[in-house]
This record gives C-alpha cells, sequence and structure tokens, in this order.
C-alpha cells in the first residue's frame, strides 16, 4: 500500500494522542485515533484509562454521527473485534458508517491478530495497515511482547559515573545524578507496569519504588526477588499505598503470613543456582498482564538478568562525575575475560538531561 502524506500526518496526530495515555491504560495498549472527512479532522479520541473507552469511541463521540458517516479512521493500532470490559470498536465503525480504516499495525493479540480488520473489509470498508508501524511496536513494546511471547518487556535503569561506576565502595550512591535525571526516572516508572529490586537493594537502602510525579496517581506494582524471605515486615514500601509482590523460593509459611500481614504478597516460583528462576519470575508477571517492567537493582542481579538475555533495553544516566576503580560496577558478569566475550550494544538515543546524559541501548 503506498500511503499519501496526508496519511502519514494524520496518523502522526493519532501517535500524539495516544502518547497522552503513556502513563494510565495498563494493561491495555496505549492507542490514539483521528477521523478525518474531507481532508479535515473531524474527531479524535484516545484511550485515556484501562476500563473506560477505547480511542475509537473517543473519536467517534468528538466527531458525531453526522462527521462520522463517510470519514476516514486513522488508528495506531488494529480495532479490537472482541467483548472485553468495553464493546468492539469494530462494530461501532461499522455502524457509524465510515468509508475508510488506516491502521499502523495488526493488533498482536490473538483474540483480534487480524480479524478486526478483516471484519471491517467485510463490511465494505477500505483498510489499510502497515502505516507507521515500528512507531506503533515501539509505542507498546510491553503490550506486543507480552502478546507475541507471553512475557513483558524489561528495561533497565541504571545510573553511573563516567568510569561506570554505580555506588562508592561502601554502598553510597545518593546522589550521582541530578535532580532533572531523577525526574526523568519518575516518567519511566510512571510508564511501567512493575519495577523489580533485589531484596538486598531493599535492606541496604529501604527504597520506596513509587512515583513521585505531579498529575499521576498510580504505582506500578513492585516486585521484590527475595529467595529466602529475608525482607523484613517494616520495610517502608510495605506501608506505601501500591501492591508489594515478594517473589521466592522458600515455602515458609510463617514468614509468609508476617509478610502477607506486612500487606505483602508473596509467590512462591522456581528456583535456580540457589537463587529465584528470573525466567520463572517474568513468566509469572506475564500471566498477570505486566506489559513494562523495570529494574532498579544492584550489580549482581542486574548480571544474572543481562547473561540470561532477559533485558529488552537499557536507561543509563551518565553522571559527569568520576567515582574511582574501588567504587562499585554496573554489573557482575563473571566469564567476560577476553575480548570476545564482550557483550556489545546498539545505542538507539543520546540525549542530555539536565548535566546529565540519558543513554537508551540494546544488546547488539
Amino acid at each position: 500500500m503506498s500511503f499519501t502524506k496526508a496519511d502519514h500526518e494524520f496518523m502522526g496526530r493519532a501517535f500524539q494522542l495516544a502518547r497522552r495515555g503513556l502513563f494510565n491504560t495498563d494493561p491495555n495498549p496505549r492507542v490514539g485515533c483521528v477521523l478525518v472527512k474531507d481532508n479535515k479532522t473531524a474527531g479524535e479520541g484516545w484511550h485515556q484509562r484501562a476500563g473506560e473507552p477505547h480511542a475509537e469511541i473517543n473519536a467517534l463521540h468528538d466527531a458525531g454521527k453526522a462527521q462520522a458517516r463517510g470519514a476516514t479512521a486513522y488508528v495506531t493500532l488494529e480495532p479490537c473485534c472482541h467483548q472485553g470490559k468495553t464493546p468492539p470498536c469494530v462494530e461501532a465503525l461499522i455502524e457509524a458508517g465510515v468509508s475508510r480504516v488506516v491502521a499502523a499495525m495488526q493488533d498482536p493479540n490473538p483474540q483480534v491478530a487480524g480479524q478486526g480488520l478483516q471484519a471491517l473489509a467485510d463490511a465494505g470498508i477500505q483498510v489499510d495497515s502497515g502505516l507507521l508501524q515500528s512507531q506503533a511496536e515501539s509505542l507498546n513494546p510491553g503490550f506486543v511482547k507480552r502478546m507475541r511471547y507471553g512475557r513483558p518487556y524489561v528495561r533497565s535503569k541504571l545510573a553511573m559515573s563516567v568510569d561506570g561506576r554505580t555506588a562508592l565502595a561502601s554502598g553510597e550512591s545518593k546522589w550521582i545524578t541530578s535532580s532533572a535525571a531523577r525526574a526523568d526516572v519518575q516518567r519511566l516508572r510512571a510508564r511501567s507496569s512493575a519495577i523489580m529490586t533485589g531484596v538486598g537493594t531493599v535492606l541496604a537502602d529501604d527504597p520506596s519504588l513509587t512515583v513521585r510525579m505531579e498529575g499521576v496517581d498510580n504505582n506500578p506494582l513492585r516486585v521484590v526477588l527475595d529467595t529466602h524471605l529475608s525482607l523484613p515486615a517494616d520495610a517502608k514500601m510495605l506501608g506505601l499505598p501500591g501492591r508489594t509482590l515478594v517473589m521466592t523460593g522458600k515455602d515458609s509459611e510463617s514468614s509468609k503470613e508476617e509478610l502477607q500481614k506486612a500487606g505483602a504478597e508473596v509467590v512462591t516460583v522456581a528456583t535456580r543456582n540457589n537463587s529465584v528462576d528470573p525466567v520463572a519470575v517474568l513468566d509469572y508477571l506475564g500471566q498477570i498482564e505486566m506489559n513494562e517492567v523495570l529494574l532498579e537493582m544492584g550489580a549482581t542481579l542486574s548480571g544474572a538478568m543481562l547473561r540470561e538475555g532477559l533485558i529488552d533495553e537499557f536507561v543509563i544516566y551518565m553522571a559527569p562525575t568520576l567515582m574511582g576503580h574501588e567504587a562499585r560496577p554496573l554489573f557482575r558478569l563473571p566469564g567476560v575475560e577476553t575480548m570476545d566475550k564482550k557483550i556489545e550494544l546498539e545505542i538507539d538515543d543520546v540525549r542530555a538531561i539536565g548535566r546529565d546524559w540519558r543513554i537508551t541501548a540494546k544488546v547488539k
């Protein structure tokens, strides 16, 4: 299909709308929709919150019946054709009498997977798909990965000095980066379904792992990997808004009961090498509809996740400071002793955040 300049412009607007739902649609995807009639915008909408109307419904309401009839709908994801918490969008588009639907990508959800587009075509509506598909996938990396592979998208957040150190030898690390970088981290947290850490980090720092961002009232699920159930019942995060899930390999009813009384949820998963198996952890998080998981953990667990090939993306904040060779590294990676064992990254983006630099990268 050859798309016009106008097609690109209207779909670009649909992406702008979809991003307004960046922090609120979980476990649903972020979706935007623009209705166009006579080459002018007739209505706009985006999915604002899970359980509420989808983008297409909001755009149809914005346009009104007269303007919707005969319009082209630009939508960042294939319209749904199944009954979920809301009615199918395909039926609403057909009933509204739109003449054309342009979708950025097919919905990877097996309940849809092209069936929505086919239903529209069967109703006599012109259907075109694949416009700006790579942008559509990057908007919802977690939803796409979970639907295709059953696991969430894993993003590792790291803060380091120029010489690649995350904390002094004593463990002191507050603060390596600037307030601007720390505010940027809050946006990463706000878009995540879950924040994962290890019990060692909790014992050392007693973190909150909450979102501190104006206008955002949701907190991601806090996930603590705790093989031997050593998380104290008075850990700060257990008294804060939001859920805390402790994933353990130990079947100790007394320890579980103590943590559950303190507000934690406790799940036992498989272990490997005397530690909670990170593969089992991600499989479980996929089952409970976690789309994007943010890792905020120490060098040992981060290194284990990296060695397993479980990290999809790195977001590294680099501060203009030096901490010396005795300070702690980003990752513990035993076995990288020759250059042929090094792990190469592909850098997707580098930009200044205050006085720091933010590097976004993937394993090559």
